[in-house]
């Protein structure tokens, strides 16, 4: 009987990572730290502990220490919120601008405790860079949404009228956002976008009742749109309510 040296297990292969992938690595980390806590309660320790590597390598990446670190992740999470607001411009717009919304609340969701203090402000990081990268995510948000309308780039570029309500829309829907994560998630994200919409809807027939532009992109988006859509329920719901305002009308309308 022979007998058979026992064989090692192969060691595990190492593999050197890239200047980018060591970049990304350190960025991931700091942003599943920067999603959960205000960015001046993360230290650098802590994002050399996440990511498995030494205080010194992630001052190698980010010699600026913290300030720089926390600008880089801010900058990639701004292009994954930017993101939440791409939609091929297929089906009805209201349908679009939910599943927009949708993954916005989701992303919110997950990153509740950073994304409240990026947009409350007065974080010790806080700077012009940052605000400029916070704004820039509202400006490319506006322009999703005007594009979803009709009214982006091409022969006809939003008014001032339209595309300031389409801005204030934005502010509101991050005014929601923080009162949401302040009220314990509720109510439910689902019943939250619902009311979003509702609100975008509401605001484009106001201002169409004064904007000649903003009564033409109604006009046009009515078209698309269905009796089981966002706009199809929402008028289901406030037409009973808008019949009995008939006394609100001048007498000679309301004898019409």
């Amino acid at each position: 009987m022979t007998s058979t040296a026992a064989v090692p297990p192969p060691r595990a292969t190492y593999r050197r990572l890239s200047v980018e992938e060591r970049r990304a690595q350190l960025l991931l980390a700091a942003l599943g730290l920067f999603a959960h806590r205000a960015p001046d309660e993360v230290s650098l320790d802590e994002v050399a502990v996440a990511a498995g590597v030494s205080r010194p390598l992630v001052y190698r990446y980010f010699p600026g220490g913290r300030q720089q670190l926390y600008e880089a992740a801010l900058g990639s999470a701004a292009d994954e919120l930017t993101l939440c607001f791409t939609e091929p411009p297929v089906g009805p717009p209201t349908e679009r601008v939910a599943r927009v919304l949708d993954r916005y609340l989701r992303f919110v969701d997950e990153h509740d405790t950073g994304f409240s203090a990026l947009l409350r402000g007065g974080s010790v990081v806080e700077t012009s860079r940052t605000t400029t990268i916070v704004d820039g995510v509202r400006r490319a948000a506006a322009d999703e949404i005007l594009r979803h309308l009709g009214r982006m780039g091409g022969e006809q570029p939003a008014g001032p009228r339209l595309r300031m309500m389409v801005r204030s829309w934005i502010a509101a829907v991050e005014a929601a956002s923080l009162i949401w994560l302040d009220d314990g998630k509720r109510p439910a994200a689902a019943e939250l976008r619902g009311w979003l919409v509702d609100h975008l809807i509401a605001l484009l027939a106001a201002t169409a009742a004064t904007d000649p532009e903003t009564a033409a992109v109604v006009n046009d988006l009515l078209a698309l749109e269905t009796s089981d859509g966002p706009a199809g329920q929402l008028a289901e719901r406030v037409i009973p309510i808008v019949a009995d305002a008939a006394h609100l009308l001048p007498a000679a309308a309301a004898s019409d």
